[in-house]
Parts: C-alpha cells; sequence; structure tokens
C-alpha cells in the first residue's frame, strides 16, 4: 500500500506508541511509596495481603469498590458525529 514517505509499518508503529502512552500513564496513576495499614476512607484495617498485593494501597477493598463504581469522564471523543467534536 502506498503511504507517500512513511513506512509499511507506520500505521501499526503508530497503534503501538499509543498503547504504550496508555500503559505508561495508568501505571503512572496506581499507588506507590508507603502503603497504609489502615483504610483512609472508613478506617478498617487493610488486610495483609491486599497490602502486599498492591503496593502503597491506601483503601480498603470495600472502599476501593465504591470508588471503582464512580464513572469516570475521559473527555475523548469517541463519536464520530461532527456536532459532538463541535462541543
Amino acid at each position: 500500500m502506498a503511504n507517500g514517505w512513511a513506512s509499511d509499518s507506520a500505521v501499526q508503529d503508530q497503534i503501538d506508541a499509543t498503547i504504550t502512552d496508555a500503559v505508561l500513564a495508568a501505571r503512572s496513576r496506581l499507588p506507590s511509596g508507603e502503603g497504609s495499614t489502615d483504610c483512609e476512607v472508613c478506617g478498617d484495617e487493610i488486610p495483609a495481603k491486599r497490602r502486599s498485593a498492591i503496593p502503597g494501597v491506601r483503601t480498603c477493598v470495600a472502599c476501593q469498590s465504591v470508588r471503582d463504581k464512580r464513572p469516570a469522564f475521559t473527555h475523548i471523543n469517541r463519536r464520530g458525529s461532527k456536532d459532538s467534536q463541535l462541543r
């Protein structure tokens, strides 16, 4: 397929770079550093297995489940209509 000056694998390289960037961004949002033995939200003790599985964890399973159920707004236009792009 003719792409002008781009190499044959340019599209796949762009996909790979996008995925790599997304993975690095997600990893940067993971908790790190010194974790907590008690939940910051409810004060219950965080189980030792959870603390060893997720370094830097600060919430118990129940509180984290509530946080995970909240809608996450990414501000990325996933619709292809022109109207949604003008907003």
